[in-house]
């Protein structure tokens, strides 16, 4: 039977956390997208911890009115995830894309990190 994309989804993000795992010394940048939004957390694994979090809900997030559902939101939310984990003293993380394709959104917001200033 052939799997649905949510399991192939599921399976790729179990596969994924199986290697990444987040330290005080390089936590772990999750990142999740809905069809609405896109979230991103900066997580301590070792302490289950948030360190800091983003998403295209806040209204920092500088994204223009046409969607939160699109590459510039997730640009936006990348650049504040930066900002937010630089001001913790956070430079370096380990990126989670969620079991989503590194492809879009979420290679959109990977970049928008790394100009900001965060080594992935």
């Amino acid at each position: 039977m052939k799997a649905s994309r949510k399991e192939l989804t599921r399976r790729r993000h179990t596969r994924i956390r199986r290697r990444v795992f987040g330290t005080p010394e390089r936590p772990r940048l999750a990142v999740f997208r809905s069809n609405q939004h896109i979230y991103a957390q900066v997580i301590d694994d070792t302490a289950h911890h948030t360190l800091v979090a983003a998403s295209s809900l806040e209204s920092d997030a500088d994204i223009p009115s046409e969607s939160t559902a699109t590459q510039t939101a997730a640009l936006a939310v990348g650049k504040l995830i930066a900002q937010r984990a630089l001001d913790a003293g956070i430079t370096k993380v380990v990126f989670d894309r969620g079991g989503k394709l590194y492809h879009g959104r979420v290679a959109a917001l990977a970049e928008a990190a790394r100009e900001a200033g965060l080594e992935l």
